[in-house]
């Protein structure tokens, strides 16, 4: 008896995770939140543009990431922006969007503190990550000029400086767009 009452639950549980035979199965719209007020939100954040200063730099030194992120939907959320150093998250701030629906566009700095960092290239990824987000393809943007860091008093490849920056733009995001 003990047996049957499982397998009956677990079947139970199947179909209600899977839908039930002959049921109509759609992919839908891309994936919308509740926000709470009964209706769906179009939930969509892209990275924008991410800045990095200086690009040659000594371990120890500290390292700028500005970022640019637009709400290009609707909603309202607090999440997570996230830099990234050869895939380890090395910054987060947490930031609200889409109080205001003419504040589209938020900036945000990060300042990365290489001491204890191991000596080489480093490729720099910004992220804002939302479950919600129906195109999650623009939540982030790498930065193609890798940051060098040298040990301290080191030297840099081709005898460069110190300094330098580098700046990554999607090109879908218009130059006019991008403000003071």
């Amino acid at each position: 008896m003990r047996f049957r009452k499982t397998t009956m639950v677990l079947a139970a549980g199947l179909l209600w995770a899977f839908g039930f035979p002959g049921e109509a199965v759609s992919a839908g719209p891309g994936r919308m939140a509740d926000m709470g007020n009964g209706g769906d939100t179009n939930i969509d954040l892209a990275v924008r543009q991410v800045t990095v200063t200086p690009v040659r730099a000594y371990v120890g030194d500290k390292v700028h990431v500005e970022v640019l992120i637009e709400n290009k939907a609707e909603g309202m959320k607090t999440t997570n922006a996230d830099i990234y150093a050869n895939g380890k998250r090395v910054g987060r701030q947490q930031f609200t969007w889409g109080m205001s629906p003419g504040n589209r566009l938020y900036r945000m700095t990060f300042e990365w503190d290489t001491r204890g960092v191991t000596p080489g290239e480093y490729k720099i990824r910004a992220e804002a990550f939302v479950w919600e987000d129906t195109s999650p393809f623009d939540n982030q943007l790498d930065v193609s000029q890798p940051v060098f860091l040298a040990p301290p008093g080191g030297a840099f490849p081709g005898g460069a400086a110190t300094g330098g920056s580098a700046t990554e733009t999607d090109p879908r995001f218009g130059k006019d767009r991008l403000g003071g």
